[in-house]
């Protein structure tokens, strides 16, 4: 039984698209950042639209301040939509990447 059993929560996941002013802004880092320091793991990457993507898994109160933060963004974005998707997470990854545009998902 892993610590978040222990502790009452379930590991969740978040995959997001982050939408505006968001790539050319170290957006990615900026997830990276972030995700590490609440101790998710995952992936962020840019999409060909535009977008920024990204898939999240950790404790939901850890994604939920994630969330928070996707909407403001660094500091020269400018994001004007965060389309979240909420579901169970997957345990399949070790830690958070900047995966390239290319990747073909989990």
């Amino acid at each position: 039984m892993s610590f978040e059993e222990r502790a009452g929560e379930t590991p969740a996941r978040v995959s997001a698209a982050v939408f505006g002013r968001v790539q050319g802004v170290g957006f990615r880092w900026f997830v990276r950042d972030l995700a590490q320091d609440l101790g998710l793991v995952g992936w962020v990457c840019n999409r060909s639209d535009g977008a920024v993507e990204l898939v999240a898994e950790g404790r939901p109160g850890q994604l939920e301040a994630l969330v928070a933060e996707l909407r403001r963004g660094p500091r020269g974005a400018l994001v004007t939509r965060v389309d979240v998707v909420h579901g169970p997470a997957t345990g399949t990854f070790a830690d958070f990447a900047i995966r390239s545009g290319s990747h073909l998902g989990d």
